[in-house]
């Protein structure tokens, strides 16, 4: 009779183990100014793909999943394996006198919905399968998905009225800057990040700090002082903020999630953030027609000079990039 030890069935379990530690890709990590994963460089195209995480919780759940999947395989095919995506909004009702982004992941102040990061679930299982991964941003400077604004409204720092209107360029500025130094306001913020990093996924039962489908986490989209005497709050929240996330996740990237020096102000700001032991690597938006880099309508005829300011924009910030040693 053939007889099988237990040291051999001990042996092949940690050989298949392994094997499928060893066919999963790593988290991508950073040695000086570049990417890597599984020790080779790691290279990608990315997309701004803000609403992956919410259409999973379409009220017609399969069609949803359906999308999700179409349109991951229409990027994947496309060479596009990195995509951006918002972990969640905070708040519910109208905002800027228009319907904000949700279903909210945090309905009220410290009261999240347990079933929408299912939604988040569903994204990172597929990114997992197609080897694809999502860099996520924790909250939102702007206020379309509630973000910093609707935490200081909680906390009686915004009027219920500010919410109901369109709320002038001036006034925004004036209120977000606030968030910085309330203390209920970040404490908040930090709650939603703890049950975010915190979760594990419903669909592969794999913690997200230990999820290879996630690169990085950004603190927040496009996270400004928006006013001077703001300036020193901000680096705090920038210090503080990526301090929190790193104890919480040691495994993946961290980084701000700024435009560069057109939000902050000034290139030295954008360098100190940035120059932080728990910020990983530097980002920049653009927006051409809102920093008025062509007139009017004639994207046209503002093409040259879009493409010369952009080309400018981006090495400024290579620079800064490589005085930090970071990508």
């Amino acid at each position: 009779m053939f007889r099988i030890s237990k040291n051999s069935v001990l042996l092949f379990c940690n050989f298949l183990i392994f094997q499928l530690l060893a066919a999963q890709p790593g988290f991508v990590k950073v040695k000086g100014n570049k990417f890597y994963m599984n020790n080779n460089p790691y290279w990608f195209i990315g997309a701004n793909y803000w609403y992956g995480g919410l259409l999973p919780l379409e009220k017609n759940k399969q069609k949803g999943i359906e999308r999700l999947r179409t349109e991951l395989d229409f990027l994947k095919l496309h060479g596009i394996t990195n995509l951006r995506v918002l972990a969640g909004s905070e708040g519910k009702g109208l905002i800027n006198g228009v319907q904000r982004v949700g279903p909210p992941l945090q309905t009220e102040e410290g009261i999240f919905d347990p079933e929408f990061l299912k939604g988040m679930d569903a994204l990172l299982a597929e990114l997992g399968k197609r080897k694809m991964t999502a860099v996520i941003y924790l909250s939102n400077n702007w206020n379309w998905s509630g973000g910093f604004l609707q935490y200081l409204k909680w906390n009686g720092q915004v009027p219920d009225s500010a919410f109901l209107k369109n709320i002038p360029w001036s006034e925004t500025g004036a209120y977000t800057s606030k968030f910085y130094d309330c203390e209920k306001c970040t404490t908040g913020y930090l709650n939603q990040v703890k049950y975010i990093i915190s979760r594990t996924n419903s669909i592969t039962h794999v913690k997200y700090n230990l999820d290879p489908a996630i690169m990085g986490w950004e603190l927040a989209n496009e996270p400004r002082p928006m006013r001077p005497e703001a300036v020193n709050s901000y680096k705090k929240f920038i210090s503080s903020s990526a301090a929190f996330i790193r104890m919480l996740d040691p495994n993946h990237l961290i980084t701000t999630g700024t435009e560069g020096y057109m939000s902050t102000d000034n290139m030295q700001l954008y360098k100190d953030i940035h120059d932080d032991r728990n910020i990983d690597y530097l980002t920049i938006h653009i927006w051409p027609k809102n920093w008025s880099w062509f007139s009017g309508k004639d994207i046209g005829g503002g093409m040259d000079a879009v493409i010369s300011k952009t080309t400018a924009y981006v090495r400024q910030h290579e620079d800064v990039a490589a005085e930090l040693n970071k990508p």
